[in-house]
């Protein structure tokens, strides 16, 4: 017996490295919640990236976009993850001045409203903030006369989700030092503030309230998806807050040419072609098959608004002060 156990150690030991070679690394995205959804973007990308990686791709949801920063933080360079993915345009700097994130050198001829130059922060998808609502409402042609209306709101937290900044800035951007007024001629109209994108939009279709701070992009997905085209999104006289979602990948990664490897593929048809239907945006480079039956009808706001990402943190104080204020009277 004795000799049994130890040539089964020694088989055991044997083997050892061969299976350690035959592992494959693993590729960690920290990303937020709706995107590894069972209907997000997640699955089929971890699939279609697997394909050609020879590696694990493993997707860690951490709450909303601005919550996915504030992780990264506090984890500084002891994070597992390589990559993040679902940061914005108004949080880039705010990241960049981390010193967490590494340049990775991705190009790719982008089909987005602005010019994009940034090396480290690449671009996966945009689309227009906007109050998504019934058609069957007439919804209020800007912020003063919904704030002077009885539409009841949810919107999202501008300390934790991306749309809930967006917002705060959208109406700074068009306001000004009149940004506070509009906010207090909203705070009646808010029936909630919820701390990211998931929960206010659940909370809409359950009837809570009769519009949900969203995108113009986010009708398509009741029409392809669902075979209902009654809900529809509002174009604001002031004009619509553009946003646009970016990954990079960490300095202190582990697997730095695996997540170039992931950014690259991020801008191919591979990864770009699953947007439309998964999270409901647009793509930054437009598939081999352009855009699904579905996004045609969606509404286009006539003016883009947009903060450069180098400006947003000397606004995102003031705004954030502000809209607190409003709403705390």
């Amino acid at each position: 017996m004795r000799h049994l156990v130890i040539a089964a150690l020694f088989t055991t030991t044997a083997l050892a490295p061969a299976f350690a070679q035959d592992a494959k690394p693993e590729l960690t995205v920290y990303t937020y919640d709706s995107f590894v959804s069972d209907w997000g973007p997640g699955p089929v990308i971890e699939e279609a990236f697997e394909e050609t990686c020879n590696c694990d791709l493993n997707f860690v949801s951490a709450g909303d976009g601005a919550a996915l920063l504030s992780r990264l933080r506090l984890e500084g360079e002891r994070s597992e993850a390589d990559i993040v993915l679902g940061l914005d345009t108004n949080l880039m700097a705010a990241a960049a001045e981390t010193g967490l994130f590494a340049p990775s050198g991705v190009s790719a001829e982008y089909d987005m409203p602005i010019e994009w130059t940034d090396e480290t922060f690449i671009p996966f998808d945009w689309g227009f903030f906007a109050f998504v609502h019934d058609k069957d409402m007439t919804f209020p042609a800007d912020f003063e006369a919904l704030g002077a209306s009885d539409v009841s709101l949810v919107i999202q937290d501008p300390r934790s989700s991306t749309p809930g900044l967006g917002l705060l800035l959208w109406i700074q951007t068009a306001y000004g030092e009149r940004a506070g007024e509009i906010w207090e001629g909203l705070s009646d109209n808010i029936v909630t503030v919820t701390p990211g994108w998931s929960e206010a939009y659940g909370l809409f279709l359950n009837g809570e309230a009769d519009a949900v701070l969203s995108y113009t992009t986010s009708p398509a997905y009741h029409v392809i998806a669902e075979d209902d085209d009654s809900k529809t999104s509002a174009a604001m006289a002031e004009g619509n807050y553009l946003q646009i979602e970016v990954a990079a990948k960490l300095a202190a990664t582990d697997q730095p040419d695996l997540a170039d490897q992931f950014l690259e593929f991020m801008v191919t048809n591979g990864f770009q072609s699953a947007i439309p239907t998964t999270n409901w945006m647009y793509p930054s480079v437009m598939p081999d098959d352009g855009l699904p039956d579905g996004f045609e009808g969606l509404v286009t706001p006539d003016k883009a608004l947009l903060i450069a990402p180098a400006d947003v943190p000397g606004m995102r104080k003031e705004a954030l002060d502000t809209w607190q204020a409003a709403l705390n009277r």
